[in-house]
């Protein structure tokens, strides 16, 4: 595959001292939760936007671009305030008004434009060439899949071994880095909205095909086709994927809050929605860790 488990490790080693080894917690015999939403900048998106500027060596004068329904540009923002470069993100007009105030805060120059990402990351794109800046793709650059690919490597430390890992799939870079991770060693379940079934229509379809893009999940899982590279990697491992209802991800994410006091957006409680409504069903003995990958939220709709 275009991503080794090498990749990993490399990018386990490169990005170590700029992101944070989350926490991981059994809320139940069997059942971890890995808390990427504890990430900098709120979810794993860092690790990716790491692992791709640090891998770049110098840095161009005009810095980072990116395209984002929002974790994605706050990770880059991040990544760029830290390595002391510039930022210029690119977001669609449905992003999350607490995103793109967090975008600013981290000194980023904003522009909204379109209605979803792939009409933000056309303008991006455009700019990039303008500019010379380096493009950190959301989800679609081996460098961004690697990078995120050690959140699967950590599972597997923290917990001692799992059995199955549930995934929440936007653009698939995160489901694509822990598969190679995790290769041979445990299971990766993909879980999408049903109102954004990137990845379910390419596996049905034989490769990345485009979707409608609506509901709960759109401005954090909002990709309207899969990536070349998730397709390729969860195609050849033979990833399942798994939909569950914007009313199953709204109840998972009040649970995680009355239950756990996590306090996530709804991309990050798309996982253990898949648990919650029996998408999902473990085997008896069966462990199983979800990854909780984002936590940029208004904590005012929590209940």
């Amino acid at each position: 595959m275009s991503v080794s488990i090498g990749d990993v490790e490399r990018a386990a080693g490169r990005i170590a001292g700029h992101v944070l080894r989350t926490p991981v917690i059994e809320v139940s015999p069997g059942l971890f939760m890995k808390l990427e939403a504890l990430q900098h900048s709120g979810s794993f998106k860092a690790r990716g936007g790491f692992n791709r500027a640090l891998s770049a060596g110098t840095l161009p004068e005009a810095g980072l671009i990116a395209a984002s329904g929002g974790n994605h540009g706050l990770a880059v923002a991040y990544v760029a305030r830290s390595l002391g470069v510039r930022a210029e993100i690119f977001v669609p007009t449905v992003s999350s008004p607490v995103k793109v105030a967090g975008l600013r805060a981290l000194g980023a120059e904003v522009t909204q434009v379109g209605a979803f990402y792939a009409e933000a990351y056309e303008a991006s794109v455009k700019r990039a060439a303008e500019t010379g800046a380096l493009d950190v793709h959301a989800y679609d650059q081996a460098e961004v899949v690697a990078g995120q690919g050690t959140v699967g490597l950590e599972v597997l430390e923290q917990t001692g071994g799992v059995d199955t890992v549930l995934v929440a799939v936007g653009g698939g870079g995160l489901v694509a880095g822990i598969t190679v991770a995790l290769a041979g060693r445990a299971r990766v379940v993909a879980v999408e909205p049903e109102l954004i079934p990137t990845l379910h229509r390419a596996l049905e379809a034989g490769g990345p095909v485009p979707v409608g893009v609506s509901g709960v999940g759109s401005d954090a899982l909002g990709a309207s086709r899969t990536g070349a590279l998730a397709y390729e990697i969860t195609a050849t491992a033979g990833v399942e994927s798994l939909l569950v209802g914007d009313e199953a991800i709204v109840e998972a994410r009040r649970a995680m809050w009355r239950d756990h006091r996590l306090a996530v957006e709804h991309a990050g409680a798309t996982a253990y929605a898949a648990l919650l409504s029996g998408a999902y069903r473990p085997a008896p003995g069966e462990r199983v860790a979800v990854v909780v990958c984002g936590a940029n939220t208004d904590p005012a709709t929590l209940v």
